[in-house]
């Protein structure tokens, strides 16, 4: 997808900051802005009033109105396609875990530099998620502190194949390197990874990390 276009939207409540992003952004040929918006409330109504939605939301957490969180819960239910990006000011466990586990494909902190924000978009318009080192170890630390969420995998869950595959989706190998590594089909690992996210219930990529994670069933490589 690095090719053609990723239509984005922004939403943030900081006007400066967020024309500031927007500015930044459109210097890049293979992104297009397609609307702002100033909370959750706006955006979800830009999104049920205009027929072109965009690839990636970029969203800010706290937010008059409709809070990012809040805004992301609803998206996912109604617009299950669309990828979310936090991009915050905070940088805490709470806020970073709680995000992902709503749906939220990426974490930045706002003091990201250009690139990285550039990065991370081209990352997720091309692998569906992409969480920088510092997010990955923050999930693994606050996993590790709440034992009590480990699952007892039952004997066979899940096949010696989907495992191989789901530690591979951890190390963000896209579906094309998946495939040419395990001499597989692109069809057939798309396969295999609709069936683990129907298997752990998990709302899309970023949670089969998450969940691998707690499961100890993929070592990421920090």
């Amino acid at each position: 997808m690095s090719d053609s276009i990723v239509k984005i939207a922004l939403v943030d409540d900081e006007v400066l900051f967020r024309k500031g992003i927007s500015f930044l952004l459109q210097r890049e040929a293979n992104i297009e802005i397609l609307f702002e918006a100033s909370n959750g409330d706006e955006l979800i109504s830009h999104l049920n009033n205009n027929e072109s939605k965009p690839d990636i939301i970029i969203m800010d957490l706290k937010m008059p109105v409709l809070n990012g969180v809040e805004a992301t819960k609803v998206i996912r239910k109604i617009f299950p396609g669309i990828k979310i990006i936090a991009l915050t000011s905070y940088a805490t466990k709470s806020f970073i875990t709680n995000m992902i586990q709503v749906g939220a494909v990426a974490y930045l902190i706002k003091n990201t530099t250009p690139k990285d924000l550039i990065n991370t978009i081209n990352e997720v318009a091309k692998k569906g998620f992409f969480y920088n080192e510092n997010i990955l170890k923050t999930i693994q630390e606050t996993i590790s502190q709440s034992k009590s969420s480990k699952i007892n995998l039952e004997s066979g869950f899940l096949s010696p194949r989907e495992i191989e595959i789901l530690q591979l989706i951890c190390n963000q190998k896209t579906t094309a390197e998946i495939a040419e590594e395990l001499f597989l089909s692109p069809r057939t690992v798309e396969g295999h990874r609709n069936n683990l996210l129907l298997k752990t219930e998990s709302r899309n990529i970023a949670g089969l990390v998450v969940y691998a994670i707690q499961n100890e069933i993929a070592v990421l490589n920090l």
